[in-house]
């Protein structure tokens, strides 16, 4: 039975394992000795009112210490495995963070190899940090060598979570909310009173007796030492404007009173102006005695504005055209720290206090609405949180250019291989310096080998809830596998099996290494070897299995991979992985990518999409080709190329030998056939012109007819 019947039989186990689901564990919830570590005086938890599960952490007599929550609660940002770490954060009342205890995770390189002791280090690095700090990787966090995209997605994780609950907790000003809008100052309509009024730009308030009356009617002070006033007279007319934009700004005040109020504000300071007639004043007497206005306020959202005599200017004579007499002009000031936005809706809030005995009064207030103009002012597009595979694709801009020109080469290798293969001496070099480019740059340097993990992941992904972000936050390993998936589609698997794996790489070079020192090659029977291709299929379904039941063990059990030990970490690991990576490569030295072919199971997870490749671009088209001749199969060197001459694409590494093979007219049989048959046509006919030019000589009559007869026939 033929090998190529292997991976179609398994496709339909593949395809049929896909259907099964995955199993999820529910989130344990706090407990009290797990917030002991920063918070050393807490005593029990409780549930804080929150949008997620956020606990307040107490002392013995009920204060308040703090917050305590789990991060995948909160900002369940997607790691290299694409599932978020989940870390236990402690934020103290002053925004600072106190604990952070990795819960767990699901990250394969730090699953086995890099020691957890290390994750838990990099983490405790935020303790004692606002949650305000803008931390870096590299920068002011140290970073753990092999695991950069996972120390930093934890980083986010941390500060994300911290900052979300912070704001929701007041204890910081939320980040997610609008910048504040600006003013215009670069707009300005001449305009009079009655036209500002008309557009809004100067608002009215007016009450009557008869309003205000009501106001206290079933309080103590309804019929208190009360002088009843007719119910229409007016109580108080009220106007008020935002002074900030010129249009109303100069408007009324004039060009010179504008800019002087300009000049006293301060940056983030706002100016209104309050105006008013009536039985009632707006100031009181209050200003006088204890410096406050206590008849007046501001509010905005939760905020409120109380006056003080440091806050008011004195407003003369309106110069604005139809402006009605007002027995009380004044100006107020909207102090810097109380995050004024003239881009929302605020109100001025009048309060009327009345007596309701010998030493007590009753309060109402009447609010007054305003919102400036939208001509007046610009809004800034709210803040949009970075996406975090954003800020790692800007910080490998390097890699990926350098990635990206080498991958544009091998295009170019690809597509023009015919050519190449023409020209060995060409070919040849190239070849060996794109190992040396893979090995060291790709694997060492950009620590971006590819793994059969990264396609379990894929595959949990799409059971689990498929996300874009998880695939994106390693830039070299999505460029990657991007040119891998349509490299499958146009030559099969052995594009990256024998150009882009690093360890096949290194492989290969010790392989070609060893033969230059003449170390025998050892290979094993044709019937024996297309067999033990079917090891690697086993392993890869036996890993697919055991994904679906926890994806962590099976990340475990793919250290059957050297990759993580000889490219990830090179080789800085413990004995046993370093042995066993250094085992197969030595036996790379004996019998060429002995991994590669037998045991891979990347290799095999990469086979079965490629059988939907388009197109056949390796030449087999001779009927010589395995029969009789066996040139290109015994000089394949990873054993590809069956007895029948027929090339197995799902075993091939795309090395380009046997089409070198092809064209070589010094050792492909029916190459040296032509090349003879060329040459001893050349060849005669090269004495067939000494013949004629002779005969030209001697007998000049006989020219024509003997020029008649075909060369070939010529002796």
């Amino acid at each position: 039975m033929s090998s190529v019947a292997y991976p179609r039989r398994l496709t339909g186990i593949w395809i049929g394992l896909l259907l099964l689901l995955a199993i999820t564990l529910p989130a344990q919830a706090i407990e009290l000795e797990q917030v002991r570590e920063g918070f050393p005086n807490a005593e029990r938890l409780e549930a804080a009112d929150s949008q997620w599960p956020v606990s307040r952490v107490l002392a013995s007599d009920d204060e308040l210490l703090g917050y305590a929550f789990e991060s995948v609660d909160i900002a369940p940002i997607p790691a290299y495995s694409g599932k978020p770490v989940n870390v236990l954060v402690g934020i103290g009342l002053d925004g600072q963070i106190v604990q952070t205890d990795v819960l767990s995770h699901s990250e394969p390189i730090m699953l086995v190899g890099i020691p957890e002791s290390k994750l838990n280090s990099f983490a405790d690095e935020h303790v004692s940090a606002h949650v305000n700090d803008r931390l870096r990787v590299g920068d002011n966090l140290d970073a753990i060598s092999g695991a950069t995209v996972t120390v930093i997605v934890v980083s986010d994780t941390i500060m994300r979570s911290a900052r979300k609950v912070a704001a929701e907790q007041q204890l910081i000003a939320d980040p997610s909310l609008a910048p504040l809008a600006h003013v215009r100052t670069d707009v300005f309509t001449p305009a009079n009173w009655n036209e500002l009024t008309g557009d809004g730009t100067i608002r009215r308030l007016h009450l009557t007796h008869g309003e205000v009356d009501e106001s206290f009617a079933g309080t103590p002070a309804e019929d208190y030492l009360r002088t009843p006033q007719p119910a229409d007279k007016t109580f108080i007319e009220l106007f008020y404007s935002y002074l900030n934009p010129p249009t109303a700004g100069r408007n009324l005040l004039g060009d010179t009173g504008y800019e002087q109020l300009m000049a006293e504000l301060d940056p983030g300071e706002h100016a209104i102006a309050v105006m008013g007639r009536g039985d009632y004043s707006f100031k009181g007497s209050g200003y006088v005695r204890g410096g406050i206005f206590d008849r007046i306020e501001l509010s905005q959202g939760n905020t409120r504005v109380s006056f003080h005599d440091r806050d008011h200017i004195r407003l003369g004579d309106l110069a604005l055209e139809g402006a009605p007499s007002l027995a009380e002009r004044d100006i107020f000031i909207v102090r810097e720290e109380a995050d004024f936005d003239p881009g929302q809706p605020w109100q001025l809030e009048l309060l009327v206090r009345r007596a309701s005995g010998p030493l007590d009064t009753e309060f109402s207030r009447f609010s007054a609405d305003y919102s400036v103009p939208e001509t007046y002012i610009e809004r800034p597009e709210p803040p949009v949180e970075e996406p975090i595979w954003v800020q790692v694709w800007r910080d490998k801009a390097f890699q990926i250019a350098v990635l990206s020109a080498g991958l544009l080469v091998l295009t170019g290798i690809m597509l023009f291989q015919d050519v190449l293969a023409r020209h060995p001496r060409v070919l040849n070099p190239l070849r060996l310096g794109f190992k040396i480019y893979t090995l060291v740059f790709i694997g060492w340097y950009s620590l971006a080998q590819l793994s059969v993990v990264n396609i379990l992941t894929f595959t949990n992904s799409l059971i689990s809830g498929f996300s874009w972000s998880s695939f994106l936050i390693d830039p070299m390993l999505f460029i990657l596998w991007s040119f891998v998936a349509v490299s499958l589609l146009l030559w099969g698997r052995g594009v990256f099996c024998g150009w882009l794996c690093p360890f096949g790489a290194l492989q290969d070079l010790v392989n070609q290494f060893a033969r230059k020192l003449n170390v025998k090659q050892i290979e094993v029977p044709f019937g024996l070897h297309e067999r033990l291709w079917a090891i690697k299929y086993i392993i890869l379904l036996a890993l697919f299995a055991v994904s679906l039941h926890s994806l962590g063990t099976a990340e475990r059990y793919a250290e059957v991979e050297p990759f993580k030990t000889a490219i990830t970490l090179r080789f800085q690991r413990d004995w046993a992985f370093v042995v066993y990576a250094l085992g197969l490569v030595a036996i790379s030295a004996f019998n060429h990518k002995f991994y590669c072919r037998y045991l891979c199971p990347l290799g095999a997870g990469l086979a079965i999409p490629s059988r939907l490749r388009l197109f056949d671009w390796l030449k087999r088209h001779r009927g010589s080709c395995g029969t009789p001749c066996q040139i290109c199969a015994n000089e394949c060197e990873v054993a590809a190329i069956h007895p029948d001459g027929r090339i197995n694409a799902n075993e091939c590494h795309y090395c380009l030998d046997c089409q070198v093979t092809y064209h070589d007219d010094q050792r492909c049989p029916p190459m040296v056939k032509r090349r003879k048959r060329y040459e001893k046509a050349a060849n005669m006919s090269s004495r067939g012109n000494s013949v004629e030019t002779q005969r030209d000589t001697d007998a000049s009559g006989k020219q024509a007819a003997w020029r008649r007869i075909p060369l070939h026939q010529q002796d």
